[in-house]
């Protein structure tokens, strides 16, 4: 039996800190699913290119409500951060040290770690606030803490961000679930359950995600561990600029795809913290994100078998072209 009493989120602060941690767990989602993405041929697979494209779009979703959840309770999200893209491999965020993400092309490797990144929690299992076993554990002790908070010192002391910072349907598109701004508890505990129930499910037992399926409207989304869990089906993963002599097409390429990939970041970063309408500029990027990586998986490294791929590094502020 876990003891959660020594992980409460007692203080307002704790869940800022808390909530920062949520926005670094999503992202660290969204390199390992474009990668994917990335390295389909929608033609040749188009129900893993459907079933990875709207996961990835719901996790860019995850962000936004990560964000709004933070600045909702007076934080100020940090996404234009080193923090974001550690070297990989690396663990989830916070989580469950033996879950090594890592940057893989489609396949059955890409596809184990996916569910164990959405794996659901037991109906039995504890809220955990570090070190979690599922991402549900996490938000259930993000949950109690919000519950707690303001039942201890009131809503109007807990949500005390500044409204005009929350992104809404104006600012953001895409995928399936909406987003929501959130000024209250109603609305915190709402945003919390768009980001379970994606992932999760709409219960722990329940394979549905309480949307229907953008692309297919006659039919109930599941989410997304049980969306992989249909796919199950090397080349080299986890590439690095290192790995290239500098100046080379290789190496060259992946730096522009880097620097483009900080610059999302900073949008993101100024999206989140009082420029939601930066957010339409960072949907452009996105499109020139997908063109850099696509370029680099058609680009051989060399060795007769395998072709390169997007290396997700960090571009300081003050290297940024």
């Amino acid at each position: 039996m876990v003891d959660t009493s020594a992980h409460a989120i007692d203080t307002v602060d704790d869940l800022r800190r808390h909530l920062q941690w949520a926005i670094e767990l999503e992202h660290a989602t969204i390199p390992p699913y474009m990668c994917a993405l990335y390295s389909l041929d929608p033609g040749r697979n188009p129900e893993a290119a459907h079933v990875v494209g709207t996961v990835l779009a719901e996790e860019m979703l995850h962000l936004a409500l990560a964000a709004n959840l933070l600045n909702a309770v007076g934080g100020s999200p940090r996404v234009d951060t080193p923090e974001l893209l550690p070297a990989y491999p690396h663990p989830l965020p916070h989580g469950d040290r033996s879950v090594e993400v890592h940057l893989a092309p489609f396949g059955a490797e890409a596809l184990e770690l996916f569910l164990r990144i959405e794996r659901p929690a037991s109906a039995a299992a504890p809220p955990q606030t570090d070190e979690y076993q599922t991402i549900g554990q996490f938000y259930a002790a993000i949950e109690a803490g919000f519950r707690a908070l303001c039942e201890e010192i009131g809503e109007a002391e807990v949500f005390c961000g500044a409204p005009e910072r929350q992104v809404g349907e104006l600012h953001f598109s895409g995928g399936g679930g909406k987003v929501i701004p959130v000024h209250d508890l109603t609305s915190a505990l709402a945003a919390l359950a768009e980001i379970i129930e994606q992932g999760e499910g709409a219960a722990r037992t329940d394979v549905w995600d309480g949307d229907r399926d953008v692309h297919h409207p006659d039919r109930d989304e599941v989410a997304h561990f049980y969306r992989f869990q249909e796919l199950r089906l090397g080349r080299r993963h986890n590439p690095r600029t290192a790995d290239y002599p500098e100046g080379s097409p290789v190496r060259v390429a992946q730096e522009e795809f880097n620097q483009t990939y900080s610059l999302l970041l900073y949008l993101l970063d100024l999206s989140f913290n009082g420029e939601p309408s930066q957010l339409k500029e960072a949907v452009g990027v996105m499109f020139t994100l997908r063109a850099q990586a696509l370029a680099l998986m058609n680009m051989p490294t060399g060795d007769g078998r395998t072709t390169a791929g997007p290396t997700f590094e960090y571009v300081a502020p003050e290297q940024r072209t």
